[in-house]
């Protein structure tokens, strides 16, 4: 078939309107995916002015200063981005743990609130990793159970449990059991005396009854045990007569009380006593003997326990 000169023309003129639209229209767009390659093929000035991972870094200072990437926010994946730990941390964004301590700096930063660049941010002689992940102590508090050492001493020095400030459950803290010169894992270290018998008298007297020998017996036996210990003895009197008289009686009765312990072994000097005469609570009538004026209860004499360490136990 024929075509015209001017169909012809027409047709080569649409061809190089299509050929220039493809060669000379807009720069294309960045890549996808985006590349480290692609990245690096561009100016400087590009890339000052670029942040691919919109982590607060321009390209440029990723690629050419610190060597993070400018594709990933969070170079070494520590739950820190990269200008975080290079503007507000200090901390490595090429390390995950900065400080070496068994904790990510994120987990520091974000979780425990601990020093990403310090690895024992207490200062107690144990890394933050090992309070958090080994010994559940605080990483942020030195005397984690308040017993008055630090975690660290616990831990390698004592051998106590530093989240127990009584290790070995005898009253004492293992502070005051080291202050002591005592072993703070030995229960029965520092011996101790918790209370000693009581005894009664009959009325008007003050000699010693055999049952209440036997509660004295007692009371040697615990004292020759714990040669620390003192004894004092308290002595009473109810409230039948004069006061003077029962004064001296409870003086006489106190020192049966002291006679029964010298002849038993206590050295005199581990001993003193006291005569306080009338119990300074009356008993009530529903207490009273039924055939003997006064009450028994308050014809007593106690032995108390003196503590020779500057610390009494915790109940």
């Amino acid at each position: 078939m024929f075509k015209s000169p001017t169909y012809l023309i027409i047709g080569l003129l649409a061809s190089v309107l299509v050929f220039q639209a493809c060669g000379t229209g807009e720069p294309e767009g960045d890549p996808d995916p985006l590349t480290l390659e692609y990245l690096m093929s561009l100016s400087d000035e590009e890339l000052m002015e670029r942040d691919s991972d919109g982590d607060g870094l321009s390209d440029y200072d990723e690629i050419y200063v610190y060597g993070t990437s400018p594709l990933n926010a969070d170079t070494d994946d520590d739950g820190l981005t990269d200008n975080d730990e290079v503007n507000t941390y200090g901390t490595d964004p090429l390390n995950m743990d900065s400080d070496e301590d068994g904790l990510s700096d994120g987990d520091e930063v974000n979780a425990y609130g601990t020093d990403p660049l310090s690895q024992d941010t207490d200062g107690d002689g144990l890394s933050d990793g090992d309070e958090v992940d080994e010994y559940g102590t605080d990483p942020l508090d030195p005397d984690s159970d308040g017993d008055g050492l630090s975690d660290g001493d616990e831990v390698n020095e004592y051998g106590t449990d530093p989240l127990a400030p009584d290790s070995d459950g005898d009253g004492f803290t293992d502070g005051q059991e080291i202050e002591m010169g005592t072993d703070p894992v030995d229960s029965n270290d520092p011996p101790f005396i918790e209370e000693l018998n009581t005894i009664n008298f009959n009325f008007d007297r003050s000699d010693i009854r055999d049952g209440d020998a036997r509660l004295l017996a007692e009371n040697v036996e615990m004292l020759m045990d714990v040669e620390a210990f003192r004894v004092r003895v308290d002595a009473y009197t109810d409230h039948v007569g004069g006061d003077q008289y029962n004064l001296r009686l409870s003086l006489r009765r106190a020192n049966s009380v002291v006679d029964f312990y010298k002849n038993n072994g206590i050295a005199e000097d581990r001993i003193e006593s006291r005569g306080l005469g009338k119990a300074p609570v009356r008993c009530a009538e529903a207490e009273m003997d039924t055939n003997t004026p006064g009450c028994e209860k308050n014809r007593r004499a106690e032995s108390y326990p003196l503590n020779p360490y500057p610390f009494s136990p915790r109940n």
